[in-house]
């Protein structure tokens, strides 16, 4: 059965750059739905789909985190993987494409799931902002403090792979990935100079296309205004996609049986034992920049 990708937001839901995508299911927050028809439609998916992976943003209130837990604790199923991710929502939007990319290759449900992890190194994502002052997710120092009460004052602000903080105006950019890349961009409340995301920063980063989106609902809460640009440079082709993941030593979950990447198995949770698990499940070497060799992804059956 094919393996269902859920968000926890409609605008989670990041259409294709390139082909057919499965749909995401979309869940919906404890003052949307009971939790009895919460427990009753994720148990339909599970009947329809036999596993279910939720990744979401890490800043999701904690009344939605704990009714993912209790949903998951009724149906009393480790068929249901909560995976909270430390990324901008923009980028979890991303990465959740990229699952639904994956969902319809022959990877088993708990390599696809613990893949999150791996895939999520490769997303080079941050957004451009008109003040910092309410910013608590990168070190902000004084001086940008006090620069954000200037008139047309910008920021770029790169969460992954690493925090940095620049002001933008001087001629500094971000370094970029070193592979192809797709750019996904959301705007929020105007910002001024706010064309520097696809002329500058995608420019100097060599991305191979760019798609523009609605900026999530959680994106005020992650960046602390919505006056922004969000961004998320993310690798599009699901050939590329594949073979990282299937270049990754699999491991079997010693407590639930299914195969896993990494030391942690996403569906149960359940840790490898260190002795097994010390150095294994590590990042690949990214791929270059270009067009990979034209490669099928092989179909789930």
């Amino acid at each position: 059965m094919p393996l269902a990708i859920a968000v926890t937001s409609p605008d989670l839901v990041i259409s294709p750059t390139d082909g057919p995508v499965p749909d995401a299911a979309v869940l919906r927050p404890p003052a949307e739905e009971p939790l009895e028809t919460a427990v009753a439609r994720a148990s339909v998916l599970l009947d329809r789909c036999g596993h279910v992976v939720v990744p979401y943003p890490d800043s999701l209130p904690g009344p939605y985190v704990r009714r993912l837990h209790a949903v998951r604790a009724v149906l009393e199923s480790e068929r249901i993987a909560l995976l909270p991710v430390a990324l901008p929502p923009l980028a979890v939007g991303v990465l959740a494409r990229q699952l639904r990319q994956l969902s319809v290759s022959d990877l088993s449900p708990g390599v696809l799931a613990s893949a999150a992890r791996l895939l999520a190194h490769y997303i080079h994502a941050g957004a451009l902002l008109s003040s910092v002052t309410r910013l608590d997710r990168v070190e902000v120092g004084l001086g940008a403090h006090a620069a954000s009460a200037l008139p047309g004052a910008r920021f770029a602000v790169l969460l992954n792979p690493g925090p940095r903080l620049i002001r933008v105006g001087g001629g500094e950019v971000p370094a970029g990935p070193g592979f192809a890349t797709w750019m996904t961009v959301a705007r929020g409340k105007p910002v001024r100079g706010g064309d520097w995301v696809l002329e500058t920063l995608a420019a100097r980063w060599q991305v191979r296309g760019a798609q523009e989106t609605a900026l999530p609902e959680e994106s005020r809460r992650w960046w602390g205004t919505r006056r922004a640009v969000e961004f998320a440079a993310a690798i599009p082709d699901p050939s590329v996609l594949y073979q990282l993941v299937a270049s990754v030593r699999r491991e079997e979950c010693h407590w639930c049986g299914l195969e896993l990447i990494g030391d942690r198995c996403a569906f149960c949770t359940g840790p490898l034992p260190r002795a097994d698990g010390a150095g294994r499940g590590q990042a690949p070497p990214p791929p270059r920049r270009g067009r990979p060799a034209a490669s099928a992804v092989p179909a789930r059956r």
